[in-house]
C-alpha cells in the first residue's frame, strides 16, 4: 500500500529577507483563570508570644530556646535581599553577614523569620554584645558578627506559607536551611519534657523558651499560638530620669523606670545595676539633652534629673514589690527605635 504523497510545506517566510515579527500579544482575558501563584507580601507583622509562667504540655506543642536579640524578617526575592525589623525598618545594612548568607539560598525566594544575635564566648546569646556590635543605641556602625536564628518560614517560591499550620512550615523550613552553620541557623526543636528543657536552659543561662502550637497558621500580633516562658523575667521600660551619682562625677546612680499605664505612664522603680562606665556616661549625656521640668509621671525622691520617655531600656528583674516596683532590676541595654519594642504595660 503506497503512501499518499505529502504536500510540500509554505515556508515560514513569503520574503526570507524581512525581519521575523511575532504577532501582537493580546490582553489577557479576565475570564481565563490566574496562575496559582502568591506574591510576596511587601511586609508581614509578626507572631508574638505570649508570657506564661510554665510551658504548655501536649503532642500539639513544640518547643525552641528563646533567642536575646533582635526580631528580623529576612525578605530573599528574585533580585535583591531586604532585612526587616520588627518596627518595619529596612537594616539590611545594618546585618550585612545575614544579607551575604541570605544571598546564598538564592534563586529561592522566601520570608524567613527569626532573631538576630550574638553569642558570647560561651555560646550563649548576648544582648549587650549585639548592642555594641551596632554601635550602641542610635549608632550606625553594621553588625559583622550576628546570626539570624531562624525559626519559620512564611514564604517560599510563589506561595504564601502563613494559613498552612506550623508543623508543614516547620517541615519546609528544616529542609530549605538543611546543613547551613553560619550567618543564618536553623532554631531547632527540641523533643524533652518542656519543664527539663525549661530547667536546662536556666541552668545554661539562656533566656527561656518558646512553645508553638503546631496545629494552628501564622498569625500577627500576640494570639496564644506562641508561649514564651522566661527563666527571668525582661521586659522593656522607658526611662524617664534619673538619680544623680554623689561618687562618681558625670555619672548616675541609678535610672527611673516607667511603664506604660492607661493612657499614660507609671513609675515602676529604678534599675541602678548592669551598666559598664562608659556606658553610663555616654547615656547620661543623652539623657541631659531631654530634660524636662514637666515629668511624664510623679517619682519619689529629691535631686531627680527627669526626661522625656524616649529611651528603652531592656530590663531583666525578679518580680514586683508590694508597692508596684521592680525587684533586683539590672540594665541590659537600650532598645533601638527601629526595633519598636513593646514598653511594660501596668494593670489596672
Amino acid at each position: 500500500m503506497t503512501k499518499r504523497p505529502r504536500k510540500p510545506s509554505k515556508p515560514l517566510l513569503i520574503d526570507e529577507n524581512l525581519p521575523l515579527q511575532s504577532r501582537p500579544i493580546k490582553k489577557r482575558d479576565p475570564k481565563q483563570p490566574r496562575l496559582l501563584f502568591d506574591p510576596m507580601p511587601e511586609r508581614v507583622e509578626p507572631c508574638l508570644a505570649l508570657l506564661k509562667s510554665k510551658p504548655p504540655e501536649g503532642r500539639e506543642w513544640s518547643y525552641e530556646i528563646k533567642w536575646d536579640g533582635y526580631r528580623l524578617a529576612v525578605h530573599i526575592e528574585p533580585r535583591q535581599v531586604r532585612i526587616i525589623t520588627r518596627g518595619g525598618h529596612d537594616w539590611t545594612h545594618r546585618f550585612p553577614s545575614i544579607a551575604d548568607a541570605a544571598k546564598a539560598l538564592m534563586p529561592s525566594a522566601m520570608i524567613l523569620d527569626g532573631e538576630a544575635v550574638v553569642f558570647n564566648e560561651q555560646g550563649i546569646p548576648d544582648f549587650g554584645l549585639l548592642q555594641n556590635s551596632l554601635g550602641g543605641r542610635g549608632g550606625k556602625l553594621p553588625s559583622r558578627n550576628s546570626v539570624l536564628m531562624a525559626f519559620d518560614l512564611l514564604y517560599l517560591d510563589g506561595h504564601d506559607l502563613r494559613d498552612m499550620e506550623y508543623r508543614s512550615r516547620r517541615h519546609l523550613l528544616e529542609d530549605t536551611l538543611s546543613g547551613m552553620e553560619g550567618a543564618i541557623r536553623l532554631s531547632e526543636e527540641f523533643n524533652e519534657d518542656p519543664a527539663d528543657l525549661l530547667r536546662h536552659a536556666c541552668t545554661s543561662g539562656l533566656e527561656g523558651i518558646i512553645a508553638k502550637n503546631l496545629d494552628q497558621p501564622y498569625r500577627s500580633g500576640r494570639t496564644g499560638d506562641w508561649l514564651k516562658i522566661k527563666c527571668i523575667q525582661s521586659d522593656s521600660f522607658a526611662i524617664v530620669g534619673y538619680e544623680p551619682s554623689t561618687k562618681v562625677p558625670g555619672a548616675f546612680a541609678s535610672l527611673l523606670l516607667a511603664g506604660r499605664y492607661r493612657d499614660g505612664w507609671k513609675y515602676v522603680g529604678s534599675v541602678g545595676t548592669g551598666f559598664k562606665h562608659d556606658e553610663a556616661r555616654r547615656l547620661k549625656k543623652q539623657l541631659d539633652k531631654i530634660k524636662t521640668r514637666v515629668p511624664v509621671v510623679a517619682v519619689p525622691g529629691k535631686h531627680l534629673v527627669m526626661t522625656g520617655p524616649a529611651y528603652i531600656a531592656e530590663i531583666e528583674y525578679r518580680g514586683w514589690t508590694h508597692t508596684g516596683t521592680l525587684r533586683h532590676a539590672s540594665f541590659k541595654g537600650l532598645r533601638e527605635a527601629e526595633d519598636a519594642a513593646e514598653v511594660y504595660r501596668v494593670a489596672d
